[in-house]
């Protein structure tokens, strides 16, 4: 590469930003800044060697930055713990494709043959490309030179030398006479001399231990970027695609696969035939076999979605390693995996009229949400195999599978989780059933909104109502979310509940607070008490 010292300097201040927006802070608005400063840094790297990115590998900008920015609109934990993930993840998908562009038509190899090149990078590049600049260096001044080119290298260095002490003895000067004013202006303002004394704080030998560790992983930070770096310019313009390649040899003959996938799909028929009448109309035919809502659904929903996703591998696998030497035995095999997809479906249907009945019985929880989501995706994704099987696009099955898990996160940040489930159980309470406030207090940040415009919706029950007030008390009562005093920490989701529960600070004064040793109660104006959690 050239201008290397352009790789150093940039991969060493983003190690330096590392620390400054990180160091005891908490994940919020940091996580978001420290990305696109490592994109910027990246880019600019690159394109001052000459290196342009692949207008393929610019479309994961999109995905990148998304999540990057979901990291502090959110706090739901499982939305905020998948935009990490994919944004990480993908970031390490555009170094690996950086200049080549081939990401859309990797396989399942290639996904683990790059990943483990790129760790490998960031483990060694550095000190392989040091190695090279050094030989390099040695090879240039090992050839025939001038005197006076050598005299002019010599005389250089010597100028170097001489300037650095120069600057060295400038300092020692200036440092007693900067104190001497500095204690003057310190004695004549003492707004000064407390931000002096701040300053100074730094330099206690106390500090010692902390200051070495923070250097220690900014260095570390810095030589993994510039590993990042590295590979992004020199192992992601070729790129050799294993995806056409099978995984393992097909051994497994025609028939056997045959019957292998005709008694799944039997299974399944006589599954679904038997169950017909429980799929859609569950909530009238429990009673006729003595089952509780709680016993037909609870051990129904999880297993029939496991059922799917099981029978999803199986296909998959069996596509990969099941000979079919011709058009009929692969119109069969695509007509028995079709079948046994659509009765997938079906079931994943009844995994589906399952969930609801089991919410509507007992309300919604985020482990709920986060089944009706994953299953419609799922569903979807099954029907994305289906064509590609039909279509003999098999291998895009990884690009399907990695679309879908993108769009699976998405959906959960653009539900907004913890709202939602905060107006699903209101609207239930509000028809009479019950309201765990204990569980709506333990949300995120991210219900507290929904929860303010409920308890301003004048059409709610009372006793809803004061439940509701409850939550927000409790919420009242909590230290602020939104930044913990910092800005590095800042997230908007707790700021907007900051803001919803201000708003209605003095309608909630109506609420008494205790504390006693099992934690803080509430009693609402209609005298009913709720435990905070």
């Amino acid at each position: 590469m050239k201008r290397t010292n352009i790789l150093w300097i940039t991969a060493l201040l983003l190690g330096c930003f590392f620390d400054f927006l990180f160091w005891k802070q908490s994940p919020g608005l940091n996580f978001s800044i420290y990305v696109v400063l490592c994109l910027a840094g990246g880019f600019l790297v690159l394109e001052l060697n000459g290196i342009k990115p692949a207008w393929k590998s610019l479309l994961l900008l999109i995905p990148i930055l998304f999540f990057a920015a979901i990291t502090f609109i959110r706090q739901e934990p499982l939305s905020l713990f998948l935009s990490f993930v994919l944004t990480l993840g993908l970031m390490g998908l555009l170094a690996a494709s950086f200049a080549g562009g081939a990401w859309p038509a990797y396989g399942l190899l290639d996904y683990a043959i790059n990943g483990a090149r790129l760790i490998g990078s960031l483990l060694a590049r550095p000190l392989i490309f040091l190695s090279e600049s050094r030989k390099s260096a040695l090879a240039a001044s090992a050839e025939p030179a001038g005197k006076v080119s050598r005299a002019g290298q010599n005389l250089g260095q010597k100028l170097g030398w001489k300037r650095f002490w120069a600057v060295l003895r400038g300092v020692l000067i200036a440092l007693p006479i900067l104190a001497v004013f500095a204690a003057l202006l310190a004695s004549a303002d003492l707004v000064f001399a407390q931000r002096l004394q701040d300053f100074t704080r730094i330099f206690r030998l106390e500090n010692l231990p902390q200051y070495i560790f923070r250097a220690v992983y900014i260095l570390i930070g810095a030589y993994a970027l510039a590993g990042v770096f590295l590979h992004a310019a020199r192992k992601s313009r070729l790129e050799h695609l294993q995806g056409q390649k099978p995984l393992v040899p097909q051994f497994l003959g025609f028939t056997e696969a045959a019957v292998v996938l005709g008694a799944v799909v039997a299974l399944f028929a006589i599954f679904v035939v038997i169950q017909f009448r429980y799929f859609f109309g569950a909530g009238a035919n429990i009673g006729l076999q003595g089952y509780t809502y709680s016993e037909y659904a609870r051990r129904g929903f999880g297993e029939l979605v496991a059922v799917a996703f099981c029978s999803l591998l199986l296909f998959l696998g069996l596509s990969t390693i099941v000979r079919r030497q011709t058009a009929g035995q692969r119109w069969a095999f695509s007509g028995l995996g079709i079948g046994m997809l659509a009765l997938v479906g079906v079931i994943l249907v009844s995994a589906f009229q399952r969930l609801r009945l089991y919410e509507a019985a007992y309300g919604f929880s985020r482990l709920r949400v986060y089944t009706y989501i994953f299953m419609i995706w799922l569903g979807l994704l099954l029907a994305v195999v289906v064509v590609l099987d039909l279509l003999r696009r098999q291998r895009l099955f990884p690009l399907a599978a990695l679309l879908v898990m993108i769009s699976f996160a998405a959906t959960l940040a653009l539900v907004n989780v913890d709202a939602s489930i905060v107006r699903q159980n209101v609207a239930r309470a509000s028809q009479g059933q019950g309201l765990d406030v204990p569980y709506l207090a333990s949300l995120s940040p991210d219900s507290v909104p929904a929860l303010a415009a409920a308890y301003e919706f004048k059409v709610l029950p009372g006793l809803t109502r004061d439940a509701v007030g409850a939550v927000l008390v409790c919420r009242l009562h909590a230290v602020s979310q939104s930044s913990g005093g910092n800005w590095r920490s800042f997230t908007l989701s707790g700021w907007w509940a900051d803001q919803a529960v201000a708003r209605l600070q003095t309608r909630l004064e109506l609420y008494q607070v205790t504390r006693d040793q099992g934690g803080l109660k509430v009693l609402t104006p209609g005298s009913v008490y709720y435990e905070c959690p």
